[in-house]
Parts: C-alpha cells; sequence; structure tokens
C-alpha cells in the first residue's frame, strides 16, 4: 500500500488522480491512494498538465520549476 506521497531527500513525490474542466480548481479526496484534485483546464494539448503544475505551484507556494510530472502525462493518474 502506497502513502499519497513520500519524501525522497529534499523532495516530495505526490500521486494524484486530475478531474480536468471542473468547475473550480481545489483539492478534493484521497481515492485509491491517491489525492484528487480538480482543475478546471480541457484535457487538450497538455493545457490540464500545465495547468495542474500552476495550481500545485500556488498551493505549496513553489516556483513552476519546482513542480515536475514523473508520470501520467496522458493520464489523469499523475506523479
Amino acid at each position: 500500500m502506497h502513502a499519497l506521497y513520500e519524501s525522497q531527500g529534499s523532495n516530495s513525490l505526490l500521486r494524484a488522480k486530475a478531474q480536468p474542466r471542473s468547475s473550480k480548481d481545489e483539492f478534493a479526496e484521497a481515492l485509491d491512494n491517491r489525492l484528487k484534485m480538480r482543475i478546471t483546464a480541457p484535457p487538450i494539448d497538455g493545457k490540464a498538465n500545465q495547468h495542474l503544475i500552476k495550481f500545485l505551484a500556488r498551493q505549496f507556494k513553489a516556483n513552476k520549476s519546482q513542480i515536475e510530472l514523473l508520470a501520467g502525462d496522458a493520464t489523469r493518474e499523475k506523479r
């Protein structure tokens, strides 16, 4: 069983499930060891991924360059 996130040195790995085309950007509930996040951007041409990175950067008070998708470019399940 995996946790929602894990620390890797000075980095953190978050397991997420993105729901694009939502009415607002927000964290939702934990589902199947993933944090569900609703985002307003559509899943077209990488816009949802870019928007998710921007949302996470705002929430964690980080630069967008500090947020990286390790897996899940073409699926809703992200790392």
